[in-house]
C-alpha cells in the first residue's frame, strides 16, 4: 500500500510493528481491494451453507424477527442467504470495497440489496429506523482495539434495536488460543475454503495477526483483538442486553469440545426480576 507502513499482497511483505497496528481503524488498510477479491475463495460460499445450515434463520425465525441489520456485511454472504429467506436485511460495512463486492453477489443472485457504508461508533448517524435484529458476524468485532470503542459500538447496536430486538456475535476461540498457544482449525464452520490458509503468525494477549495464504501465492494479514468468550458476554450484559445464550460452532455452550467460533445470542427484551 502507500508509505504508512501497511501491509499489501505478497509472501514477502513486511509487516508493520505490533504496537502501530494495534488500533481500531487498521483493519480499512488491510482490505485492500486484491484481498476482498479473494475473500469469496476463502469463506466458500458452498460449503458453507452446508455446514451452517439454517442456524440463523431458524433463530431469528423462531423469534418471530423480520428486519434485520447486517452490520459486518463483508462480502454478503449472511445477508443474500437471509434475503433469500424472507428477511428485509440491510446491509452494512465500514470497508466500502467489502460494502462494493456485497453488492455485486447479491446483483448476481438476482438481489438488489440496501447498503450503508457506516462505522458502528457513529451507527445510528448513518442508518434509519430501528430493527428486530442485528448480526454481527464473521469475527468482525474483534476488529475494535479499544475498550472504548467496543462499549461505544455496542452502545449503538444497543440503540438501534427494537424495544424486544436481538444482537447476534460471533468470535474466534480466542481462549483456547491465548490459553494453548497454538491454533487450529476444522475448516468445518465459517472458513470452508480448503485451499487457503489461515493461522496467527504473531500471538499476544492483545494481538492475533492472522496471515491468510492463498494457491497463487499472494499473502495477506488481518489483525484482531483476542476477545475472550466470558469477557464478550459480560460486555453485552453491561450495555444492558439481560439474557445471553452462547452457542459453539452452532451447537448448544461446552457441546462442541474446543470450537472453532463462539455465537453469542444476546436480548435486549427486559425481563424483572422474581
Amino acid at each position: 500500500m502507500a508509505n504508512d507502513g501497511s501491509p499489501v499482497a505478497g509472501a514477502t511483505t513486511e509487516q508493520p510493528k505490533p504496537s502501530a497496528a494495534k488500533e481500531s481503524n487498521f483493519y480499512q488498510k488491510q482490505y485492500v481491494s486484491s484481498f476482498v477479491e479473494k475473500w469469496d475463495e476463502l469463506i466458500d460460499w458452498d460449503s458453507r451453507s452446508k455446514t451452517e445450515g439454517q442456524f440463523f434463520i431458524d433463530l431469528l425465525k423462531e423469534q418471530g424477527k423480520e428486519t434485520v441489520l447486517d452490520v459486518a456485511t463483508g462480502t454478503g454472504f449472511h445477508t443474500v442467504r437471509l434475503v433469500e429467506a424472507g428477511f428485509d436485511v440491510t446491509s452494512c460495512d465500514g470497508n466500502a470495497e467489502m460494502l462494493a463486492k456485497a453488492f455485486e453477489n447479491g446483483k448476481a443472485r438476482g438481489h438488489i440489496l440496501k447498503t450503508v457504508q457506516a462505522d458502528w461508533r457513529w451507527l445510528n448517524k448513518d442508518i434509519q429506523g430501528k430493527y428486530d435484529a442485528i448480526i454481527c458476524l464473521g469475527n468482525s468485532f474483534t476488529h475494535l482495539f479499544r475498550e472504548v470503542d467496543r462499549h461505544r459500538a455496542l452502545a449503538e447496536f444497543y440503540a438501534a434495536l427494537k424495544h424486544d430486538g436481538i444482537l447476534i456475535i460471533d468470535q474466534r476461540n480466542y481462549d483456547q488460543m491465548l490459553d494453548d498457544r497454538e491454533y487450529s482449525s476444522s475448516h468445518k464452520f465459517y472458513y470452508c475454503g480448503e485451499q487457503v490458509s489461515a493461522a496467527p503468525d504473531l500471538l499476544e494477549d492483545n494481538l492475533a495477526r492472522f496471515k491468510y495464504d492463498f494457491p497463487d501465492g499472494s499473502s495477506y494479514h488481518l489483525n484482531m483483538f483476542p476477545l475472550r468468550r466470558q469477557y464478550v458476554a459480560d460486555l453485552l450484559k453491561t450495555h444492558g442486553f439481560q439474557t445471553i445464550t452462547t452457542y459453539s460452532d452452532f451447537q448448544e455452550t461446552h457441546k462442541t469440545e474446543d470450537p472453532d467460533f463462539f455465537i453469542h445470542v444476546a436480548k435486549k427484551e427486559y425481563v424483572a426480576d422474581d
